[in-house]
């Protein structure tokens, strides 16, 4: 069935799939996608809200809720407004970021290991900051500056590195995780040659967390990213054609290397926005698009339930990080620990599957 207008056409292909069309433009919608989009969103919103009134000074729902319509003008507004809120608005935005990285270079790859912390990216991006860190003591947009920088030049050299007359998923994280183990290694001499202050502070940065988060530092990461979202957005249909396999895109009129060169672009800034915000936060990337592509039941990776799942998971890690441990720990020390778990099993079932 289709409803036609003069300039809008929505056509209904059966099992949830729409096609809407404005112009020469058409997007399909997976009707279960969108339930699980609204669902993620609906569970960050309780989270948040969970995280605004948890903590040393708890607050009730009903002072919480005269905080928000500004009823309450005490100490518990300058808890939840300023200090809370940037960090909950922080958590939703950066995770989302993570999420939508990951799933480009999965579904560029069509590897479910492909992400830019274990392909070298986040590396790239945390090495440009070590060195405006200790180098030039810079401040946030001189850090941002630095991770973009960093995390550009290194998918640049794995691209180049990898690249064969073409771009092989396998190929490119071989590469990428050989980048990422010399830059590791670069990483740490840097903090050693630091002096003392300097490297303990960037070492702490380092671990990846969202401690001290300002509504201005949280300001300018949701503008860029934002930004990049909108854009990378753009090119979601060009992604699914190219997990097609690039015979099959090519034959669908995907400019190839255009399409793959913004891609990449977009990920490794949403990567570095996300560094230079909160330092390297780990498998946030790599395990957000496999969970989003199981619960929506899609055929492949799809941008917008990953962003999804990527806040939902941030923002669940850093109120495990602060409230369910006996001391509060940076945020990216909760996401190693179930990245990591989550890496062996994917492992394993990439294993038995192959078997």
């Amino acid at each position: 069935m289709s409803v036609v207008t003069e300039q809008r056409e929505t056509v209904d292909f059966g099992r949830g799939q729409r096609v809407w069309r404005v112009g020469s433009r058409s997007l399909r919608v997976s009707s279960r996608a969108l339930a699980v989009c609204a669902a993620l969103a609906a569970l960050a919103i309780a989270g948040g809200i969970v995280a605004l009134a948890l903590g040393s000074y708890t607050i009730g729902l009903g002072q919480l809720v005269d905080v928000l319509r500004g009823a309450d003008d005490t100490f518990a507004r300058t808890v939840v407004v300023e200090w809370r809120a940037p960090r909950i608005l922080a958590a939703i935005v950066l995770g989302a970021a993570l999420g939508m990285s990951g799933a480009i270079f999965q579904g560029l790859t069509r590897n479910p290991l492909a992400s830019p912390d274990v392909i070298g990216f986040a590396s790239g991006s945390y090495t440009g900051a070590l060195i405006v860190i200790i180098v030039l003591g810079g401040g946030y947009a001189l850090v941002a500056g630095g991770a973009l920088i960093g995390g550009i030049a290194t998918a640049a050299a794995v691209y180049l590195l990898a690249y064969r007359g073409g771009i092989t998923g396998f190929r490119l994280i071989i590469v990428g995780i050989g980048a990422s183990a010399m830059l590791g290694a670069l990483n740490t001499w840097l903090l050693l040659r630091a002096d003392l202050e300097v490297a303990m502070s960037a070492a702490a940065w380092g671990a990846g967390s969202l401690n001290g988060i300002t509504w201005e530092q949280a300001g300018i990461a949701v503008v860029i990213i934002a930004a990049l979202l909108v854009g990378v957005g753009a090119l979601g249909g060009s992604l699914n054609q190219l997990q097609l396999g690039d015979d099959a895109a090519r034959a669908l009129g995907v400019r190839l290397e255009p399409v793959r060169l913004g891609l990449v672009v977009g990920g490794v800034a949403l990567t570095a926005t996300v560094t230079a915000a909160a330092g390297p936060i780990a498998f946030i990337a790599l395990a957000a698009p496999q969970i989003a592509r199981r619960i929506a039941r899609t055929p492949g990776i799809t941008l917008a339930p990953a962003a999804c799942t990527g806040a939902a998971l941030l923002l669940a890690a850093d109120l495990v990080a602060q409230h369910l441990l006996p001391r509060p720990l940076p945020v990216g020390v909760v996401t190693v620990v179930i990245g990591g778990g989550y890496l062996i099993w994917l492992l394993i079932h990439e294993m038995r599957r192959r078997a």
